[in-house]
């Protein structure tokens, strides 16, 4: 660091975060899998190229990357919800498969996941 840049004492205050976004190669396709998953669509919908869905007070955006390929392995967004069993049994009505039935973590989460359209991992957990 140079002489005459300022030290930074205390980190930025972050109070949350606003959204995450996830690139999508079908906009229509993942639309449906996140409404699927209980979301709903604020903005945007499954014609757009950037689409905005509720997640409680939370957003997750997505944006049409049409031809760029599929990334590798990024993450996991995690949602919480209050009944992580219930949520299993009616995201499964809904016709989405999850990897695994809900399960209690080492960590203290009870939890599964499935992976959208696009490769992305979302799970579904509750604290223990």
């Amino acid at each position: 660091m140079a002489d005459d840049e300022p030290l930074l004492t205390d980190p930025p205050s972050i109070e949350s975060i606003s959204a995450i976004t996830l690139s999508t190669g079908d906009m229509a396709h993942a639309v449906a899998f996140y409404e699927r998953l209980g979301l709903e669509v604020v903005a945007g919908g499954p014609d757009a190229s950037f689409t905005t869905l509720a997640a409680g007070q939370q957003r997750l955006n997505l944006t049409a990357e049409a031809g760029r390929g599929t990334p590798a392995w990024w993450g996991r967004v995690i949602l919480h919800v209050g009944d992580v069993d219930a949520s299993y049994r009616a995201v499964v009505a809904r016709g989405v498969e999850p990897e695994f039935e809900p399960r209690d973590a080492p960590w203290g989460e009870r939890y599964f996941h499935m992976v959208d359209p696009d490769g992305h991992e979302i799970s579904f957990a509750r604290p223990l």
